[in-house]
């Protein structure tokens, strides 16, 4: 059986941290859940950084600067947002929710983040 795809949208301290956990737990997420786990792709900001601080443990994750190819892959089952804040990160859990992904947010806020926007006025109290 494939492994569930994961893509990752930020690389910092959360992103780089999820990472870790993911790929030194592999064969107890395997074992746990029937299927195997991968991080296939990474968007990050500056490419070069997340490579160097990956090295050898980047495995076959692709690194992109392009966090739509993320939420667009047919591929990924799951996309754990860490970017962090409402702005960007709320657009591209939607897209990623809209697209059929399963997603997972490092961003508290976020929780609002999912809740569509009424583009009609509340009625004001009287």
């Amino acid at each position: 059986m494939e492994p569930i795809k994961v893509g990752l949208l930020g690389f910092g301290t959360v992103g780089s941290g999820t990472f870790t956990v993911l790929h030194r737990n592999q064969e107890e997420i395997k074992r746990r859940a029937g299927r195997g786990i991968e991080v296939a792709r990474i968007a990050v900001r500056n490419p070069a950084k997340a490579q160097a601080a990956l090295g050898a443990h980047a495995g076959t994750a692709q690194i992109t600067d392009d966090f739509n190819a993320v939420v667009d892959d047919p591929s990924i089952a799951i996309v754990a947002e860490m970017i962090g804040g409402t702005g960007i990160a709320r657009e591209l859990v939607l897209r990623a929710i809209a697209n059929g992904k399963h997603v997972v947010t490092a961003t508290r806020r976020c929780s609002r983040c999912t809740a569509p926007r009424s583009s009609k006025p509340r009625a004001s109290k009287a």
